[in-house]
């Protein structure tokens, strides 16, 4: 039972002809100082009701309430302050997270309800670059929440494999392309020709012509230009899996935007006879009010646009997955465009358009400034995260020379820092990159979290050649007390990650517990005492690695067992 439904117990049938359960729920708090207790719940509402001071009603309310599992109430000022039976509570928590051990925290709250998670989607015959991050790391700790949430997410990678880049490639490589150089090191011979490209047709602008033509041959179904884009998607691929494999993520179906080309035309024809495609230009829109720019859904030349793709690609997946959500984790810089697609769905009839959200995210900046491509350089992900694991392995190879199994470990750390360092942060706030300060074993990082469950680990190991944990009886010391507050959070922690889409809901949560975890190794001698005290404080361990690795796995990052 959560603490905050305890108190609801203890106060409903005092309560109730004034509040409902909701309504209590909502109101009650943490007191800031462990003297005032574990619960409290401010009776400022009650006083019209009552026509008491709110001094009054909480000193009243002190001497009626009662439960099982608290020890004792306490009125302070308007405050009804409850202080929870400490030995009671630790003893069934523990008990309850080991018996659930990695399915503590889980909900049926969704159900089963699909959940569509649009993430990472990079461009091809362009490098996986640190912009890429965000959308890969953050969609892929959704999809984890959904699934601990209940519900059954389906990952979609939708690759930017369509579209007048393509064309222009194309160009470019009829102009200045040499096979074998592609083939040797494919993603930058192919970025310096698109590179190269926007130099030229600068002081030629009739290149820019023959691109949107060799992009119209594409859409036409042309062999030779069929023929290319598809070496060219063919070789993105094989060096994006490198990356997702370094990251340890996958997906349910990679369907780039190419993906939707046989499903556009009935779209337009759709929005042709529903009377929303007017004429603008020469081009083809959908007006969507005088206080919006309309949605563009043909060219002058004929050629389709991200949101003719996007459109299709939403009615096929509604239709595919019967989904109850469908999310888009994309840039911030994007709104517009998917207020747009959720508008003109909605005006095409398809009331589930109101599933559908657009999950934005801040920038990565170096030295406050966006990395981003300029002039054709670009920070590889790929030489981020092995130097990442480069860095790890030097760490521990000064502290723990004689780890078995260093290159798994390095990696599982380097890795797990990149993406902690992203996720701890929130979602719509701007990451200030800093390779350095990510790897450090102390402070807010994602090493610093991996050391205290594998150092709980070590004392577990080293016990269990001592006794085993036969039985629990509970633990009330100011230090494990606040270690088990923190436990009973977890699932709490889960669920409202995933309400708000915000993985750093758990990295938070992770560090809290990691700074209370050590705080208790600190004050407290764990192999120390009889063997039932010892028990109950190997027990507390126990509950910790628990939810510390299942907190890293939500956000996709392992948890070695050694460092």
């Amino acid at each position: 039972m959560r603490f905050d439904e305890i108190a609801v117990d203890a106060l409903e049938a005092h309560v109730k002809n004034v509040l409902t359960k909701e309504e209590i729920t909502r109101l009650i708090e943490t007191p800031k100082h462990a003297e005032h207790g574990d619960i409290a719940f401010p009776c400022f509402q009650l006083a019209k009701t009552y026509r008491k001071s709110p001094q009054q009603i909480a000193k009243e309310l002190s001497e009626v309430c009662e439960h099982p599992f608290i020890e004792k109430f306490e009125a302070n000022g308007p405050y009804l302050n409850a202080f929870l039976k400490r030995k009671l509570i630790s003893k069934q928590l523990i008990e309850k997270v080991t018996q659930l051990s990695d399915h503590y925290g889980s909900a049926i709250d969704g159900i089963g309800a699909r959940v569509v998670i649009d993430f990472s989607s990079p461009n091809i015959a362009k490098p996986f670059s640190m912009g890429h991050l965000r959308s890969t790391v953050i969609g892929n700790s959704l999809a984890l929440l959904a699934e601990k949430n209940g519900c059954e997410p389906v990952k979609i990678n939708h690759l930017g494999d369509w579209g007048t880049q393509f064309g222009k490639l194309i160009a470019a490589y009829k102009h200045w392309g040499n096979e074998a150089e592609v083939k040797e090191n494919p993603i930058p011979t192919l970025l310096k020709l698109y590179v190269k490209f926007h130099k030229e047709s600068e002081e030629n602008p009739q290149l820019s012509i023959e691109g949107r033509g060799w992009f119209k041959k594409l859409e036409g179904g042309d062999l030779e230009a069929e023929s290319l884009w598809k070496w060219f998607k063919d070789e993105s691929l094989k060096e994006f899996e490198k990356v997702y494999q370094m990251l340890g993520i996958s997906f349910d179906k990679v369907q780039g935007e190419s993906f939707y080309n046989d499903k556009m035309e009935e779209v337009v024809k759709e929005l042709s006879e529903k009377g929303l495609l007017h004429e603008s230009e020469g081009a083809r829109v959908v007006n969507l009010g005088e206080d919006q720019p309309p949605c563009l859904i043909e060219k002058t030349d004929g050629t389709t646009l991200y949101a003719t793709r996007d459109l299709a690609a939403a009615i096929y997946r509604y239709k595919t997955y019967d989904f109850q959500q469908c999310l888009y984790v994309v840039g911030g810089e994007q709104q517009l465009h998917f207020e747009q697609i959720f508008q003109v769905l909605g005006m095409m009839g398809y009331d589930w358009n109101k599933k559908m959200t657009h999950v934005p995210f801040g920038l990565i900046l170096k030295d406050g400034k966006k990395m981003s491509t300029r002039k054709g350089k670009v920070v590889l992900l790929e030489e981020v995260l092995q130097n990442a694991i480069d860095k790890a392995k030097d760490n521990m190879m000064e502290k723990n020379p004689e780890l078995k199994n260093l290159e798994d470990v390095a990696k599982q750390v380097g890795v797990g820092a990149v993406i902690f360092h992203d996720l701890k942060n929130e979602r719509l706030g701007s990451v200030e990159f800093d390779l350095e300060q990510m790897l450090k074993f102390e402070g807010d990082t994602g090493p610093y979290v991996q050391y205290t469950n594998a150092r709980c680990q070590t004392i577990l190991t080293k016990a269990e050649r001592k006794g085993h944990m036969d039985k629990v009886s509970g633990l009330e010391d100011p230090y494990s007390w606040e270690v088990v507050k923190l436990l009973e959070r977890f699932p709490t922690e889960v669920k409202r990650a995933f309400d708000l889409y915000e993985p750093s809901v758990i990295a938070k949560y992770l560090l809290k517990l990691s700074q209370a975890v050590n705080t208790y190794y600190g004050n407290v001698k764990i192999l120390q005492g009889d063997a039932g005290e010892k028990d109950n404080k190997l027990a507390l361990l126990k509950s910790v690695t628990i939810v510390l690795q299942e907190g890293l796995r939500l956000l996709g990052i392992k948890a070695p067992k050694k460092m």
